[in-house]
């Protein structure tokens, strides 16, 4: 299908805004965008007006557990954590990923067409992480990137859990030891198995081992569950010592550390901040956090962790953030583009550019703002939610 939309106010967001502006796509891809754009008009042409309408790139939850923790399905659909061990780098988000979670139909239509989604942090080392689009059947045909991130949890999650167990760790100590420990044992691996090729020697892999190659190869980050202020620094020294990639996910208390944060040269991934301080470690929780952390120049992200936060509500919290402080267009980036790098998927969505999917939302207005509507939503160049149908083959509106 070759999709024309039309006299929008078109955001590219990679520096860039038409406006009225059009955007082309064809064969699931970006084909043009640029102010005016002339197309033959066939059977398979479908045109948009998007007269008075903001046209953005599909918005991005950079964490959250969607199809995972399944809404209304109780124990039967969640499969977050696995909490008899405290290492289990090896599970895959991918084998429990469930696309008929309803949350999906709320996702696209709000505008949101991807989503990094992955195992929660009751354990030091979680499992991988997936990057999907939010529309499909088949999550091996939604997958963009998996395994994406390799997820790690500190502070209070791990220790509650297992010290309701009576097992290691219960401590914070225990925690970044355990995680040392892992980490020194999989380098070590790495080694033996790159020495063993080399040599033409025999080498039995591991399976509980050659997950770790992506991430000591920085291929892949981890993906650090932190909210206090002394986690954060745990997640980014433990990073340091080995030499690793690595995302700050809730990054509750950064700014109360945003100089630190700032030299570490990682990214923040901040939410879910529209929710309750169920817990001591987010006792500082507020929106203020992205403002604070941008201002040091940190590139940040919104993250609703659904469903702690629903994922509908994405845009939402980005717009408080803007409120208490983020500039209004990295507002916008920390929903698109923004996340986009930092899941390392920008070289196929995040923005309107030539050549990239054909992600795309139009709202009839900011979509940081309540009472925004979402109008199309987009993906892979295929129409996956209209609010009405109005539209025709010529563009013209329907009686």
């Amino acid at each position: 299908m070759v999709i024309l939309i039309k006299n929008g106010r078109i955001m590219t967001m990679a520096g860039k805004t038409y406006e009225p502006g059009s955007v082309l796509i064809q064969d699931g891809k970006i084909k043009k965008v640029s102010e005016t754009i002339d197309v033959e008009i066939g059977e398979d042409t479908k045109i948009i007006d998007a007269s008075g309408c903001w046209v953005m790139p599909g918005l991005i939850d950079a964490h959250c557990h969607i199809g995972i923790t399944e809404e209304k399905k109780g124990f039967e659909g969640d499969d977050c954590n696995e909490m008899m061990d405290p290492m289990t780098p090896y599970i895959r988000a991918i084998d429990a990923i469930n696309p008929m979670d309803s949350a999906f139909h709320n996702a696209i239509g709000a505008g949101i067409t991807s989503m990094m989604t992955g195992p929660g942090s009751s354990n030091v080392v979680g499992g991988q992480s997936a990057f999907i689009k939010a529309d499909g059947r088949c999550i091996d045909d939604m997958a963009v990137l998996a395994p994406a991130a390799m997820k790690i949890g500190l502070g209070e999650n791990p220790k509650n859990n297992y010290d309701q167990l009576k097992m290691l760790p219960t401590t914070r100590m225990t925690i970044a030891a355990l995680l040392r420990e892992e980490l020194f044992s999989a380098k070590e691996y790495l080694r033996q198995k790159e020495k063993s090729l080399k040599d033409g020697s025999d080498f039995e892999p591991d399976f509980k081992k050659e997950c770790w190659i992506p991430v000591l190869r920085k291929e892949i980050p981890l993906k650090a569950h932190a909210h206090r202020a002394d986690d954060i620094l745990t997640a980014i020294r433990i990073a340091k010592e080995f030499d690793l990639n690595l995302t700050l996910d809730h990054c509750t208390e950064g700014h109360l550390i945003a100089e630190e944060v700032a030299a570490s040269g990682f990214p923040a991934i901040v939410g879910p901040t529209l929710s309750s301080r169920s817990k001591i470690e987010i006792q500082n929780m507020d929106f203020k956090t992205l403002g604070i952390l941008h201002s040091h120049g940190i590139k940040v992200a919104v993250c609703t962790d659904h469903p702690v936060s629903r994922i509908q509500y994405l845009p939402i919290c980005a717009g408080f953030a803007v409120k208490e402080g983020l500039d209004m267009e990295e507002g916008l980036k920390a929903i698109t583009i923004n996340p986009a790098e930092i899941c390392n998927v920008a070289h196929r969505i995040g923005s309107l550019e030539e050549g990239k999917d054909a992600d795309v939302a139009i709202f009839d207005g900011n979509p940081m703002e309540v009472f925004t509507k979402t109008l199309f939503t987009i993906i892979n160049g295929k129409i996956v939610y209209r609010a009405d149908k109005n539209t025709t083959n010529d563009g013209k509106r329907r009686v």
